[in-house]
């Protein structure tokens, strides 16, 4: 119910006794919520929110000055009332008071219709007192939600329509004027002014939610191809529509309003970052697992991916068009926002190999416009670079072992793309370090099973430009970051295990074998360098915690070492200190002592060791070899290590002896780790099954050092 007209002198002169009682004042906020009067307040909004039937909304909802009044005191009692405390805040949100305040707010203020309404001296001031309310609504919906300890719901999907009026009023609109000659220009500047306020928290808010609540970003997927989930209002489509064709109103320009250019400048940030929280939002609705199969449709072989995949597509094109036309018409717009924002959104739908597939086969064929020098150039923008190469990590990273995902980014020359970006040159800037770890995710994937794709990397191209390799070991060399350091070491290993798995086809003809066995030989050239097997040897003494790494290290050293020269570099990098800046973290327990001169204690005191009391000693490894030794012993480790990393390591140290022989590496490795593995195959004899494997692997490494 609403009060009438009779009533609402008196009812308006309550409330504002109430909301002076209750500012800065708690003891009197409490008392009032005692009496009720804030509940009473929620209630008389309720029931002017009952009359409010849109969006959309084709004019304001009509009421008058004194019930205009009535509504903007009752918001100010529930804000003074919750300013700083909690009792009243937590009140007003179990009441769903935030989701009635929106409701009525944008009924009683549709963003940007003042525009398009007959105005006179007398409704100037109505609008005033509408733009007020508008601008107390969004400060007591603020004020609900800040400092929620309880991580208590303010809002639910149900709000979602009333935040699309703010959307749609930044739209150009080709078939409705915005001619308001009429309006005073004070007044036309505040209400421009409340219009931009509007979008702001309207933005924030929909970036906050997707950000926090699972069942808006379900909520907005599904409203998208089924409007009766928003009552009709299809939010997520104006939303895409605010990103492609939202821009500054005309009205702020060429007339005298007030501002000056800092003013505008000002105004033109404050849009572009209210669009950007709903690119972000955007990003975030297709990030969500759920919404896999709600924002890709397979129904119509006409749209591959359905018209949210094709839209995002569309951008992607638009925008290397439309920058390739440019040189041509320095007037064309860039649009580096439409470009990410899609890469973003398809890179989160393209986790799945099924629908990475889907855009790299026509008529989408992503792969060859994601190497456009638009996209991925040194004078590229960061965040684009960064969006395009997200997108490029989530399609190489959804492959299989037999996909074509691969070859057909190989083919489109993405690795050279990105070596040609720049990506991985000097920069000091936490974002560009995402983006190179991005961009090795990418390389990584690509190279695993797929020699030419490691070609590309190791070898030079015909440019002046360094190779991807060596882009790539200088970045290695010079990060303090442990994950470019890891990572980057294990795009070695899977070139190392692409090339040297690989033989000529013998399909082909004997000039191609000849041309593809020399191309294999140069690139297995280019790995056996000290700047291959060191960080190779890094990568295996800093990752005591995770054996899968380990084990990766171990294994493309062995490959590096089934030729001679490659066996000696091997050797040495395994007896190369691991740099201060790249050791690993310490455990709790640490012992001075590398973990070879521990094995060596401890076989020279023998079984004595297994009785003491001590708490066990985990040790710092100090070089690879430390590592090995303390994987073969696998005693005291930060992980446990399986058997067949342990034979690995086994086959290791036996390649490098085998093909360094009468150098210093064999009485090397036999005086450093005889003794301990000795201990180990005392251990294990009599052992079955795989243990049983380890030890002939022992046996037979011992016998090559006799």
């Amino acid at each position: 119910m609403t009060p009438s007209e009779e009533d609402s002198a008196t009812l308006f002169e309550i409330l504002r006794l109430g909301a002076n009682l209750c500012m800065d004042h708690d003891e009197n906020r409490g008392h009032l919520l005692e009496a009720g009067f804030p509940q009473a307040m929620v209630s008389i909004l309720e029931g002017y929110a009952e009359k409010v039937l849109g969006p959309p909304f084709t004019e304001p909802l009509d009421l008058g000055v004194s019930q205009l009044k009535i509504v903007r005191t009752a918001i100010g009692v529930l804000l003074n009332a919750s300013l700083g405390y909690n009792p009243v805040r937590h009140r007003l949100i179990s009441l769903e008071a935030a989701i009635t305040i929106m409701r009525l707010s944008v009924a009683i203020y549709p963003p940007g219709l003042w525009k398009r309404t007959p105005h006179s001296s007398d409704n100037e001031d109505i609008w005033d007192l509408r733009s007020g309310i508008s601008e107390w609504a969004w400060r007591t919906v603020s004020e609900l939600r800040e400092n929620n300890d309880d991580n208590l719901t303010v809002f639910n999907p149900d709000v979602l329509p009333f935040f699309i009026p703010s959307l749609q009023a930044f739209i150009p609109d080709a078939n409705k004027s915005d001619a308001v000659s009429d309006i005073d220009l004070q007044a036309r500047a505040g209400l421009l002014d409340t219009d931009l306020e509007s979008l702001a928290e309207t933005c924030m808010l929909l970036e906050s939610l997707s950000l926090d609540i699972e069942d808006v970003r379900l909520s907005l997927a599904r409203g998208y191809n089924f409007p009766a989930e928003h009552g009709g209002v299809p939010c997520l489509s104006v939303m895409l529509e605010f990103i492609e064709k939202g821009n500054y109103p005309k009205l702020w320009y060429g007339e005298d309003l007030g501002w000056d250019a800092t003013d505008i400048k000002r105004k033109e940030r404050a849009f572009d970052i209210c669009k950007a929280a709903v690119i972000k939002t955007i990003v975030e609705v297709a990030g969500e697992e759920h919404n896999d199969d709600v924002l890709w449709d397979d129904s119509d072989p006409e749209q591959p991916g359905g018209p949210f995949v094709c839209m995002m597509v569309g951008w992607i094109k638009k925008y290397v068009s439309t920058k390739t036309q440019k040189s041509a018409d320095e007037s064309a717009i860039d649009r580096d926002d439409l470009a990410i924002c899609a890469c973003l959104a398809l890179g989160n739908l393209a986790r799945r190999e099924k629908h990475a597939i889907v855009l790299l086969r026509p008529p989408h064929s992503l792969a060859p416009v994601l190497t456009s020098k638009n996209l991925l150039s040194p004078n590229s923008d960061i965040k684009l670079r960064h969006a395009v190469i997200g997108l490029l990590k989530n399609v190489s990273q959804s492959a299989t072992p037999t996909s074509i995902i691969p070859v057909e980014l190989g083919n489109a020359g993405i690795i050279e793309a990105i070596v040609g970006s720049g990506v991985w040159d000097q920069q000091h800037d936490a974002m560009v370090e995402v983006v190179q770890v991005g961009a090795i995710g990418v390389v990584k994937h690509l190279c695993n099973t797929s020699v030419q794709n490691a070609y590309a990397l190791v070898l030079p191209d015909s440019s002046s430009r360094a190779s991807g390799l060596d882009q790539l070991l200088a970045l290695i060399k010079r990060s303090d970051s442990v994950a470019v350091k890891s990572e980057g070491t294990r795009v070695l290993v899977n070139v190392i295990k692409s090339i040297w798995s690989t033989a000529p086809s013998p399909a082909s003809d004997n000039v191609q074998q000849t041309v593809d066995e020399q191309k294999r030989q140069t690139a297995m050239e280019k790995m056996r360098t000290p700047e291959c097997t060191e960080p190779l040897a890094n990568l295996v003494t800093r990752s005591g915690k995770f054996p899968l790494l380990v084990n990766e290290g171990i294994v493309a050293l062995s490959l590096l070492s089934t030729h001679p020269s490659g066996a000696l570099l091997v050797w040495k990098s395994l007896t190369v200190t691991l740099p201060k800046q790249a050791s690993p973290s310490h455990p709790a327990i640490i012992e001075p002592t590398s973990t070879l001169e521990d094995a060596c204690v401890q076989e020279k005191e023998g079984d004595n060791v297994s009785q003491k009391k001590s708490p066990p000693r985990i040790v710092v490894p100090q070089h690879a070899l430390d590592m090995i030794a303390a994987v073969l012993r696998n005693v005291d480790n930060q992980a446990d290590f399986p058997v067949e990393v342990r034979m690995n390591a086994c086959a290791l140290l036996m390649q490098i002896g085998r093909n360094t022989p009468g150098t210093d590496s064999v009485e090397g490795m036999k005086t450093a780790l005889q003794p301990a593995i000795e201990k180990v195959l005392k251990k294990l004899a009599g052992a079955q099954s795989k243990d049983e494997m380890l030890a002939k692997a022992i046996q037979k490494l011992l016998e090559s050092w006799s």
